[in-house]
Formats: structure tokens, sequence, C-alpha cells
């Protein structure tokens, strides 16, 4: 999909991720998020707490959202943290993958020096093999640390990629 637009995101935007945001924390096999969460849970932890929150748009539809914020502080404070949410409706279209590039480059232009995602599910299939495509690397696996509605006790997956050579 080229056509599609990045772009910063509001408190005023929580209209239009909380379906995307309900859709994915509901069904509970990708997100450690409780999948009773509330819209005001929603806009706490997807726009709130955040150091930025981006949308991603096409034609006036939203796509997708994604969040950048420090991992952990201190001496990890280099490395950051980003969470990605496509609708439905947009999968398979690009919209992940530009999410992240944009991620990327947003993370580079705030001093960040690597990215690492903490808890990607090993049954995430997709999102496994384009953080890979994309350089990221498994780091780390957790094993049976994610409770899937369908799948049991399954690995969550630590990903990780130096940024300051891109």
């Amino acid at each position: 999909m080229s056509d599609i637009r990045i772009r910063r995101a509001a408190v005023a935007d929580l209209p239009a991720v909380w379906p995307i945001f309900r859709t994915i924390v509901r069904a509970g096999d990708t997100y450690a998020y409780p999948r009773d969460c509330t819209r005001a849970d929603a806009r706490r932890i997807w726009l709130d707490a955040p150091r930025e929150t981006w949308l991603a748009e096409a034609d006036d539809a939203m796509l997708g959202t994604y969040y950048i914020k420090t991992n952990q502080g201190g001496g990890g404070a280099h490395v950051c943290n980003c969470g990605y949410m496509v609708a439905a409706d947009a999968r398979g279209q690009g919209v992940a993958a530009a999410m992240c590039a944009h991620s990327q480059q947003r993370a580079l232009e705030l001093g960040y020096l690597a990215m690492q995602f903490n808890f990607v599910v090993a049954t995430n299939e997709g999102a496994i093999r384009l953080w890979k495509r994309i350089g990221f690397d498994v780091v780390g696996r957790l094993p049976r640390a994610f409770a899937h509605p369908e799948a049991g006790l399954v690995d969550a997956l630590v990903m990780y990629k130096w940024l300051a050579d891109i």
C-alpha cells in the first residue's frame, strides 16, 4: 500500500484508535493486556503513557497505530520499545512494515540507538517473520510466558535491533 500517511496522534484521535485497540486486545492472542480493557484503559496505555503515538491512514481510513517509548531508564534509556496495531481489514497490505520503518527513523530522531520488542507472542508468526525481515534478531525466549486463548501457554520472544547503523 503506497498511499499510507503516518501522522502524530492526539488524544482527540481516541475514537479512531479505540476500535483497532479493542478488537486486538479482546482477541487476546498478541498483547498481554487484560482482554476487558476499557476505552479509558486504551487511552492511558496507548496515548498517554508512551513518549509518542502515531497513526497510519489512507483515504481517511484508519489503518493502524503505533507507539514509541523508552524501554528502560538510566543506562538503558538509549533503547526504545514500540507496539504496533493494524486494523483487521488492512492486514497484509504493508501497514505494519511502513509503521516499523517510520518508527525506526523516529527513534533515531529522538536519540534512541536501538529498538527492543519485549514480548512478541511466539504464535504471532506473521509479525515475527516481518520483524526478522526488517532486521530484528530474536535475543531471548520466555518459555510459556503468554496464556494464549486457544493455544494455551506459549513462548514470548524478545527481539532487538541496533538502529545506529541504519
